[in-house]
C-alpha cells in the first residue's frame, strides 16, 4: 500500500491500465504513431476527453482514432452518443474496425 505523498490521478490511472490491455490493433496502429512519426504529429493512447478515453488523439489538430473490434461489430447507441459529443466538442473521430 503506498503511504504518503499526493493522491494519483483517477484518469491517468485509468489510461494506464487501458494501455495495458491494448488489443493487437492498437498495438500494431501504436507502432505507426509512436514517436511523431506521421508528418510529425504526436498522437497519445488512451487520452482523457472527458467524460471518455480516445484510443488515440491528436491534440494539435483535434483528431481522435478508435480502433472497433469485437465488441463494436455493432455500432450501438454509447459510439454514436460519444462520437457526437466529441464532433460536438470540435474533433474529428476517424473510426476504423480492428481488421482494416
Amino acid at each position: 500500500m503506498r503511504t504518503g505523498g499526493a493522491m494519483r490521478d483517477p484518469k491517468i490511472e485509468t489510461a494506464k491500465e487501458l494501455r495495458k490491455s491494448e488489443t493487437k490493433a492498437e498495438s500494431l496502429l501504436w507502432e505507426l504513431l509512436r514517436g511523431k512519426q506521421p508528418c510529425g504529429l504526436k498522437f497519445p493512447r488512451q487520452h482523457p476527453i472527458d467524460p471518455y478515453f480516445a484510443d488515440f488523439a491528436c491534440l494539435s489538430r483535434k483528431i481522435v482514432i478508435e480502433l472497433d473490434g469485437g465488441y463494436h461489430d455493432q455500432t450501438d447507441e454509447h459510439d454514436v452518443k460519444r462520437q457526437k459529443r466529441l464532433q460536438a466538442s470540435g474533433w474529428r473521430v476517424l473510426r476504423f474496425s480492428n481488421e482494416d
